[in-house]
């Protein structure tokens, strides 16, 4: 009866983690990807941000950081965090709970930016719905104990610090989210968040807690995917302590200094992740393409990139372009490099021990998505910057190539979420 009851269980968390993918992929194709294009190419036609929706340049930012990455941790994290204890059975019920509150929330907020009906009332609704939601999460994970119970509390790993920091992050993103709403909803015209403020929020929301979840999980899986050495803890840590104080240097309007701690805390990770090293064993690429220990790489080279246009943009932005192509090098080249690649390799196993459907879809999903990312990040400073002619139609063309690249990584991983298992649901990945 136990057995079964585990293996019972253990399904149960296997069909939530998928429907928790599958949200997430809908949010990143539709909400996201889409509507960014469409927001690119207005902007492009009218060689101007001026005269584009701020709500909708919005709601496609909270879809892409929170609507796609954000449901990803949580799903991820209710997985992986909660199977190494004794919370199963109240976890998967829990993770139902979350599921629904997250996802009815990401969806209203995405519906009052672009309709505005009723956004007094949706907006901040939507920000209770998501704050209750990852408190729910927040309050299960935390809960966690180690089974069996050692004798002796061990330290907590330095990976582990890094997941935490960046749980604190992600609540406290959601906390301000829920005051700038509540407050926009009282005294504002539009459901736009006023610039400056905006500005602030997005070094928490873009740096703050999925640059430290990736660091986090990159310490604890790159050594055994790519072969590299253990990362240096101290290097880690000095790397968290950086980032810190540049968000909370942003937060204050002091965005010169916060993108100088930035792009030192990434320098730092960098080096004390090993990744440019010399690997000590064959990389693990079984069942996925050859070339991801390259993607990996290239992502790292994308958030050095990202880190010094940010110096760049604190001391010489005008019209926005070169802001624009410091957080596309971030949340494109970085973290969706990352996701495309670690995600093609982790999620079809906790899915239910799947084997992901094509390499050669994962490859191409990759290489596009970096190419829609050089062009775009090349482009936007001299179309923003110097109004030239030729860098809006190359944007244009880097909008459809990367929702090319989307659209190629959700195909690869939702076939491989209909095709059935070729192993017991049961077994644990490795």
């Amino acid at each position: 009866m136990a057995t079964t009851t585990a293996a019972e269980t253990e399904i149960a968390f296997q069909r939530m983690v998928t429907v928790y993918v599958v949200t997430g992929l809908l949010f990143l194709a539709l909400p996201g990807t889409f509507l960014g294009v469409w927001n690119l190419v207005s902007i492009s036609g009218r060689h101007s941000l001026a005269g584009l929706s701020q709500a909708w340049l919005q709601a496609h930012g909270h879809a892409q950081i929170f609507g796609w990455i954000g449901t990803f941790v949580i799903g991820i994290g209710y997985y992986s965090l909660t199977k190494m204890g004794g919370l199963k059975p109240v976890a998967v019920s829990r993770g139902w709970t979350s599921w629904a509150l997250w996802t009815g929330g990401v969806s209203l907020r995405w519906a009052a930016n672009i309709t505005e009906f009723q956004w007094r009332v949706l907006l901040p609704l939507s920000a209770a719905l998501q704050l209750i939601a990852f408190l729910i999460f927040f309050a299960t994970v935390s809960r966690h104990k180690s089974r069996p119970a050692p004798a002796k509390r061990p330290a907590i790993e330095t990976w582990m610090k890094l997941v935490i920091a960046a749980t604190v992050a992600f609540l406290l993103a959601l906390i301000l989210n829920q005051v700038e709403t509540v407050v926009l909803a009282s005294t504002g015209a539009h459901p736009e968040i006023p610039h400056w403020l905006d500005q602030r929020y997005l070094f928490l929301a873009a740096w703050g807690f999925p640059v430290l979840a990736v660091w986090g999980f990159n310490a604890r899986w790159l050594p055994v995917f790519l072969g590299i050495r253990e990362p240096s803890s101290n290097g880690l840590m000095a790397a968290l302590a950086a980032s810190a104080g540049g968000l909370a240097a942003a937060l204050f309007g002091y965005l010169q200094i916060a993108t100088l701690l930035l792009l030192i805390a990434s320098i730092l990770a960098t080096i004390a992740l090993g990744v440019f090293e010399r690997p000590q064993k064959p990389a693990k690429t079984l069942g996925v393409s050859p070339s991801f220990p390259a993607f990996v790489r290239g992502a790292y080279v994308w958030l050095l990139v990202a880190a010094a246009l940010g110096v760049y943009a604190s001391q010489a932005d005008a019209h926005g372009g070169i802001w624009g192509a410091s957080r596309h090098a971030l949340t494109v080249g970085f973290l969706s490099t990352m996701v495309f690649a670690i995600g093609q390799r982790l999620l079809p196993a906790f899915c239910g021990m799947r084997v992901l459907f094509s390499k050669g879809l994962m490859w191409a999903s990759l290489t596009i998505l970096n190419l829609g990312c050089l062009l775009r990040v090349a482009s936007e400073i001299p179309a923003y910057e110097a109004n030239l002619r030729a860098a809006w139609r190359i944007l244009t063309v880097s909008a459809v190539t990367e929702l090319t690249a989307v659209t190629l990584f959700a195909l690869n991983l939702g076939i491989t979420l209909v095709l059935p298992p070729p192993n017991p649901t049961f077994s644990k990945p490795s």
